[in-house]
């Protein structure tokens, strides 16, 4: 942390930036760009070369309540407009996000490290929760219920729940934003906020385009600073009706635990352990290009990273030498750099724990084909690595991986996998390659998890409700079930007699 934000030190690539609006170092609450009591702030540094990008503020635990005094403030307003007055300011929001899609991508590369394409590709993924929401606001409606009493008519209906809080990752640092503020705000629900200090700036970011849609003052706030501080005074502030998290099994229930004291809704999507089961009368060369987009994208630091590959034996060579093949000319380097498609990891320690699971695999028995080491192109670059014959006993089958490292391993039979892949604390997502029709049916039953993806990676999206069951976290966001952690149900009885 630094007592006074260091204006004069910029990353050159923001030079780049057409609205230079955008780039924002101060929290957002109640409708105004606010700094640290103190003028405390922290850096935010580009993970591919280690340049300083910006200094943020660091908010306490006073203005982390003044955040959530703003949003209570707020609520009964935002609450009482209708339905299609909220959708219209989500939907501009929507179209400024669009229209701002490349400054949006270029702050996140430099704070995230991703490749360029990933990052303009997620704020695709970020817009598509807002127009989707934009359009549910307008479907948040009563049922009636068939009246059991003579003279009465009976309505359900949903209510916004009040204030809600949401604590988002440095992996995906807008849509994991919109796709739980979306939600809320549809509902009827204002909103606090803390987005991982790795990766601050594109909320902010989303918060300026917010604004500029009409989103009213304290309804939509932007708290920066230390996680432990700002989450801990919302978890225990009663006025703070919801949380919604996103990130590790472990801090999950540290929150989980914290917010029991006032019986907050919940809604977490927590770690991941996914396998990708291949079997032999799959497609080589598909399957290689699944397990591919499955394992590396975001340099593997993704909750749906296929943390397990489950080859058949009858392919399992091949598969092997053809997917250490494509792995090793995939190409390693700053996210700004055409065709890069492995940018760093996000934390040293990150870098570290790949390195503990590969040495780990290794001496239980298993083969490097590629990769293996750090890369040269920085302290935060690992190769995109291939490991076989890995034991179900190594660290990498046991625990998340969160980096550019595929585990490879042959099974014999069907209930043999299905066993191996359902042993493990997490349930959110799981692969399977096959070209039998019934097996793919049997396998979307068997296997453990909230969502499986038959022959194809991507299948997340608003329409989606994406969620995972056991460790892998509680409730569903998307959809219109991503609209129920927000509302309650409320029951009238009316005598019509």
């Amino acid at each position: 942390m630094s007592a006074h934000f260091a204006r004069n030190r910029r990353h050159d690539a923001l030079d780049s930036l057409n609205d230079r609006r955008l780039l924002r170092e101060l929290a957002y609450v109640g409708g105004h760009w606010t700094a640290g009591e103190t003028g405390e702030s922290f850096e935010v540094t580009d993970p591919g070369s280690g340049s300083s990008v910006a200094w943020v503020a660091s908010l306490n635990a006073a203005q982390t309540t003044a955040a959530i005094d703003a949003a209570a403030s707020a609520f009964p307003a935002w609450k009482a407009l209708l339905p299609q007055e909220r959708s219209s300011i989500l939907r501009r929001w929507f179209d400024l996000i669009v229209a701002g899609r490349e400054d949006l991508a270029l702050l996140m590369t430099l704070e995230q490290g991703k490749p360029l394409a990933e990052s303009r590709g997620e704020i695709d993924y970020a817009a598509s929760f807002v127009e989707w929401y934009a359009e549910e606001a307008k479907r948040v409606n009563a049922e009636s219920v068939t009246s059991h009493l003579p003279g009465a008519e009976m309505i359900v209906r949903r209510e916004p729940v009040g204030v809600v809080g949401i604590v988002t990752p440095w992996n995906f640092p807008s849509a994991m934003l919109t796709r739980k503020a979306a939600a809320a705000l549809a509902s009827g629900c204002t909103i606090v906020a803390h987005p991982s200090s790795e990766t601050p700036l594109s909320a902010l970011a989303l918060a300026e385009l917010g604004e500029r849609a009409g989103v009213p003052a304290g309804v939509f706030n932007i708290v920066t600073g230390d996680a432990a501080t700002i989450v801990a005074r919302m978890c225990e502030d009663a006025r703070v009706r919801a949380m919604s998290f996103t990130g590790s099994t472990e801090i999950g229930r540290l929150i989980a635990g914290q917010c029991a004291g006032t019986m907050k809704r919940l809604v977490m999507e927590l770690g991941g352990h996914a396998p990708l089961i291949v079997f032999a009368d799959a497609d080589i060369d598909r399957a290689v290009g699944i397990a591919i987009d499955a394992k590396f994208a975001t340099s593997g630091q993704d909750c749906l990273a296929a943390n397990r590959i489950y080859v058949e034996r009858a392919v399992y060579d091949a598969f092997c030498a053809a997917f250490a093949e494509r792995v090793a000319a995939m190409k390693i380097g700053h996210g700004l750099e055409d065709g890069v498609a492995i940018g760093p990891l996000m934390h040293a320690r990150s870098v570290a724990k790949v390195e503990e699971q590969v040495a780990d695999a290794i001496a239980h028995g298993a083969r490097c084909l590629a990769g293996g080491s750090r890369h040269f192109a920085g302290p935060l670059f690992f190769q995109p690595t291939v490991l076989a014959d890995v034991p179900d006993n190594a660290l990498i089958m046991r625990e998340e991986t969160f980096g550019p490292v595929a585990a490879i391993t042959p099974f014999d039979s069907e209930a043999e996998i299905v066993a191996r892949a359902n042993d493990t604390e997490y349930g959110l997502v799981a692969y399977v390659v096959t070209e039998n029709g019934a097996r793919q049916l049997r396998m979307g039953r068997a296997l453990d998890y909230g969502m499986v993806a038959i022959n194809r990676v991507k299948i997340t999206g608003a329409p989606v409700p994406f969620g995972g069951v056991k460790q892998s976290g509680l409730g569903r966001e998307g959809s219109r079930h991503g609209l129920e952690a927000f509302t309650d149900l409320k029951y009238l009885c009316l005598d019509a007699a």
